[in-house]
């Protein structure tokens, strides 16, 4: 019963990329909500949620709360005036927040130790988002939507601090190597999407931009809850 859960996972998020290729927006309405749906399903039948994995299982559901909040913010989805977009943009940036929240909790529960490595990694995560964030904010500027400029900040520095906590597993002796690998790789897909969606919104389109982050957020949440299962599961 898990796999067939974790497969019609890998189902719904295929068809809700053909979705977006196609602009099917009706099979969206069901597809991309679904993709969580049948992550979280798989998640609590194989986790048991205990310990640690209350804070992955909760960062699925809230990351599910998130994806319809931002199929409400786009108004081809419904046909909603645009400060009804920018009040759901905030809503779905706010639920996602707390889902990146609930992922660093769970990464640091227990605490991990402060070693040299802390430094070297928290320096190549700053290095790499700091030009990025900067860019993007100075085009939400640009825009005219400067309102959404603290919140961006507030949300990049929440989803750097997510990507250091999953890539510090690799250097943890409490952490299995190929559960610190996926949540890694997991991670840098996560914030991959969230980059997409930020620069395909405040800086400049790109093309198949919504398909390029729709891939990388669902292969980077499939990655990082298949390696909290690995680490933490039953």
């Amino acid at each position: 019963m898990p796999s067939i859960l974790f497969a019609l996972a890998i189902l719904s998020a295929l068809l809700e990329w053909v979705a977006v290729y196609k602009n099917w927006r009706n099979v969206e309405y069901v597809a991309k909500p679904g993709v969580m749906v049948f992550l979280f399903a798989w998640f609590l039948l194989t986790s048991g949620l205990r310990g640690p994995v209350i804070w992955f299982g909760l960062g699925i559901l809230l990351s599910l709360v998130g994806d319809v909040f931002l199929m409400l913010s786009c108004r081809n989805y419904f046909k909603l005036r645009y400060s009804n977009e920018r009040r759901w943009f905030l809503f779905g940036l706010g639920a996602f927040l707390l889902a990146h929240i609930a992922y660093i909790l769970g990464f640091n529960t227990p605490p991990p130790p402060f070693t040299g490595m802390t430094f070297v990694v928290a320096l190549i995560v700053l290095m790499s988002a700091l030009p990025l964030i900067r860019r993007i904010l100075l085009g939400a500027a640009q825009k005219g939507l400067r309102r959404l400029v603290e919140p961006v900040r507030v949300y990049a520095t929440v989803i750097s601090l997510m990507l250091f906590s999953a890539l510090m597993t690799l250097f943890r002796t409490d952490w299995l190597s190929m559960p610190a690998y996926l949540v890694s790789l997991g991670a840098v897909l996560f914030v991959s999407s969230d980059m997409l969606l930020a620069w395909n919104k405040f800086v400049h389109p790109i093309r198949r931009g919504r398909l390029a982050l729709m891939i990388t957020y669902h292969l980077g949440q499939m990655a990082l809850i298949a390696g909290a299962v690995g680490q933490f599961g039953k």
